[in-house]
Order: structure tokens, then C-alpha cells, then sequence
């Protein structure tokens, strides 16, 4: 398993954005738990659900029992159900995973699922895929191609971490983006790339998922 997409209990994503990332390298497909009652209503057969089981629905559990696809309780409560597929994408030593269905009606599990991009940064590179946007973690100095009139948005985390950028709208210069504090929403890509400095990270960058997917740029980021 070298990349992976994993499906979160919330909002119901594309399948067509699921089939796009299978379609190229992500080849294993986990559930968080109640994330399999969203693979079972598009239709689509995981590789295997993890979690304390708590929300998988009892036909969904039946569905996926008969189509042979393991189903691994952990009842271990100090990890979230994703970050109970995180570690067991990890232990396969799986090396990037897109999350879907992050965010839904509960702000907490939102923050919670952000959170774990920065939690497992040097472990696994972790994406989150919300309708348009797609959500990455990057440390250090970055090139990102990009579409000319693109929007990028940059945040960071803590205020000791430091954004420089080239070929941006709005340049950054040893600038501090702590949450709550400063940001760079609704930033501008000038051309067809930027150049990211970012120093003692890491820090999250926003970008368009339509505009990554048509112009090739996930597997390039």
C-alpha cells in the first residue's frame, strides 16, 4: 500500500471524485466506521472498515460481511476512528492518504480531522478533499505548480512558524499566519507556480481541487 483514501463519517463525498483518485495510485480504500454506510450508498466496495464500530449501520456491517470485506473492530478509545486507519495505513506502510468526508455538521470533528494532517506529519502525508477544496500539510521549501489567477489560501498553526513566498499576489516575508491571529485567505497564484519558504512547520495550504484535478497538480504537490 503506498497511497490510500480514507472515508471519514461525514459529509457524503463525490464518487466520482473516489473513482478520480483510484483511477490514479490511490488504490486502497478504507472506511472510518460509519464512513462505510457512505461507500454502501455510492455503490462501492472498501478494502476494509476500521473503528469501534459504533456507527456502521447493522445492514451496511451484513452488506459488506457478505462481499468478504474486513471489517476490524478496535475499540481502543484514545484514537479517533480515522486515526485508527491512519496508524493502520502507516503500519502498511502506506505513505500519503486522502481523507474525505472530514467535515459535516459537527465543528469538532472537523477541527479534529485537520488536526490529524499536522498530528501524523511525519509520518504520512495526509490530504483532505472537501467538495472544492483540497487541504495539504508542507514543511520547509515548496515549488507548487500552478493555473495563473488560481486561489491559494495559506494558514498557520503556530505563531513561531514563518511564511515566505515568490509568485504569490500578496508576498509573504518571514510572515507569522497563526490561527485566530493573521492568515493569507483567498491568496493568488501570479503564474504558473509559487515557491513556498515555510520555517519551523508546518503550515496548511488551501487549494482548489477542481483546478489541481484538470490541470494534473495533485500528483505534482
Amino acid at each position: 500500500m503506498n497511497q490510500c483514501i480514507i472515508i471519514a463519517n461525514g459529509d457524503l463525498p463525490k464518487k466520482s471524485d473516489i473513482n478520480y483518485l483510484r483511477n490514479n495510485g490511490f488504490d486502497t480504500l478504507i472506511c472510518a466506521d460509519g464512513g462505510a454506510n457512505s461507500t454502501y450508498k455510492l455503490d462501492l466496495i472498501p478494502d476494509i472498515v476500521i473503528g469501534d464500530l459504533d456507527s456502521i449501520r447493522d445492514d451496511v456491517k451484513e452488506y459488506y460481511s457478505r462481499e468478504q470485506v474486513p471489517i476490524k473492530l478496535i475499540k481502543r478509545q484514545n484514537d479517533t476512528d480515522v486515526e485508527k486507519c491512519i496508524k493502520y495505513a502507516i503500519n502498511n506502510n502506506c505513505k500519503r492518504a486522502v481523507l474525505l468526508g472530514a467535515t459535516g455538521d459537527r465543528l469538532d470533528h472537523s477541527f479534529c480531522n485537520i488536526g490529524i494532517t499536522l498530528k501524523y506529519f511525519d509520518k504520512i502525508r495526509i490530504d483532505i478533499l472537501h467538495q472544492k477544496s483540497f487541504l495539504s500539510a508542507y514543511n520547509g521549501k515548496i515549488v507548487l505548480e500552478t493555473d495563473k489567477g488560481e486561489t491559494i489560501s495559506i494558514y498557520g498553526v503556530s505563531n513561531i512558524t514563518k511564511f515566505s513566498s515568490k509568485g504569490l499576489k500578496y508576498p509573504l516575508k518571514l510572515a507569522s499566519l497563526a490561527f485566530g491571529l493573521k492568515e493569507s485567505t483567498s491568496n493568488v497564484a501570479m503564474g504558473k507556480e509559487i515557491e513556498l519558504i515555510i520555517k519551523q512547520g508546518p503550515g496548511l495550504v488551501i487549494r482548489d481541487f477542481k483546478v489541481m484535478r484538470d490541470n494534473g497538480f495533485l500528483f505534482k504537490s
